[in-house]
């Protein structure tokens, strides 16, 4: 996956990601329309799909509530770089199909509006932008199915 990197610092959290106010919507493209809104009013108007949020430490920190990586994942992110994450944002995140990499070097090279690549697969990220090429950890199997299933009620279905 290719896209352009939006860059966050640390912690940001649930609420930010998706404000309390919007958490009555189930709608994914409600949801998506509103996603960083109080970070940033506009930003959903300069993403593409296929484009990166690449943030600093503890993404994602705050409520355990899965509206955070559903929108982000409605918005057409296709995939989060941080320092770190959040726990229950990391699981929440596999649990709706949204690759997340854990990649600390790369965070800290990528700047907003650089070009980056993720290869899960081959567990590579490359800041197209600077030439540079990071490694980060492999999904577990079971996660990396999760993930290509679209989620984790997708790859329930599917086993049946």
């Amino acid at each position: 996956m290719t896209g352009t990197a939006w860059v966050f610092g640390d912690n940001v959290n649930t609420d930010e990601i998706i404000p309390a106010r919007y958490l009555n919507v189930s709608e994914e493209a409600e949801l998506a329309r509103h996603c960083m809104e109080d970070i940033d009013p506009t930003w959903v108007e300069k993403i593409a799909p296929g484009d990166v949020i690449v943030a600093g430490e503890n993404f994602g920190c705050g409520s355990s509530r899965e509206h955070a990586p559903r929108c982000i994942k409605a918005a057409g992110i296709a995939c989060v770089v941080a320092r770190s994450f959040a726990r229950i944002f990391f699981r929440n995140a596999i649990n709706v199909g949204l690759p997340i990499v854990e990649c600390p070097p790369a965070a800290v090279d990528i700047q907003t509006g650089h070009r980056v690549e993720v290869d899960l697969a081959a567990s590579t990220l490359t800041n197209l932008t600077t030439g540079r090429t990071f490694r980060f950890e492999p999904f577990a199997p079971e996660m990396e199915a999760i993930i290509q299933s679209g989620g984790l009620m997708n790859f329930v279905r599917r086993r049946r």
